[in-house]
């Protein structure tokens, strides 16, 4: 898309919403990232009513900044990647920074568009995005070599639907990296996984410290 598209999505969200912005340090280089101020006052009580639904996308999690750390300096060769639960676009753009042509993909569009958007602001051009729900995959999504995730697996019923997310958007060939901070669903994730045939081993683990936050975040590499 245009320069002046990227800007005008820019000051369509900052009126629409109140925001912030966050840096990130991502292997050298500085991410800024406009988001929300408050995911709780996007909470919509119709949107939970309809499938439990909260906006946890406009949050920047701790392992979604570790993620982006570890692709940044992984040095893969380029692949063609997707992000399940892009949120405001850390991991797309480290990605995409590495040499990764991904798509961002997210149930609420509201994510989509800070992800272009931030795109934008860090890159100078916007990002491709597809909204995606996990429990009804599109069939056309087709395939990738690079499948990226971060702290998904906050709800019990998420062990077997990211699984099976994972199982129908990664390659023959392809890997994926999902890192987690010791949600209640890891367990069950890994054995749903293998319970698909996909190898699961962990990566690698990363301490997290901000301010009061203290956490370790597991990566893990899914292969078929």
């Amino acid at each position: 898309m245009t320069t002046r598209s990227g800007r005008a999505l820019v000051a369509h969200l900052e009126r629409r919403f109140v925001t912030v912005n966050d840096d990130v340090r991502v292997a050298g280089r500085d991410i800024n990232l406009l988001r929300p101020r408050s995911a709780d006052e996007l909470i919509s009580d119709q949107d939970f009513d309809r499938d439990e639904r909260l906006p946890y996308w406009a949050e920047l999690w701790p392992s979604s900044t570790v993620l982006a750390g570890v692709i940044a300096e992984s040095g893969f060769a380029p692949m063609r990647g997707i992000e399940l639960g892009c949120g405001v676009g850390l991991v797309s753009i480290a990605a995409t920074i590495a040499g990764h042509t991904v798509l961002g993909t997210d149930y609420y569009d509201d994510a989509l568009q800070f992800t272009r958007a931030n795109a934008f602001r860090n890159l100078g051009h916007e990002l491709d995005t597809r909204l995606v729900d996990w429990r009804a995959m599109p069939a056309d999504l087709g395939t990738f070599d690079l499948v990226l995730a971060s702290d998904v697996l906050y709800e019990s019923s998420y062990a077997t639907i990211v699984a099976h997310a994972i199982d129908v958007t990664l390659g023959d060939t392809g890997r994926a990296l999902i890192a987690d901070p010791g949600r209640v669903a890891t367990e069950s994730f890994v054995q749903a996984c293998r319970d698909r045939g996909l190898r699961t081993a962990v990566a690698g683990t990363r301490p997290y410290l901000a301010g009061t936050i203290r956490q370790t975040i597991t990566v893990y590499q899914i292969t078929r």
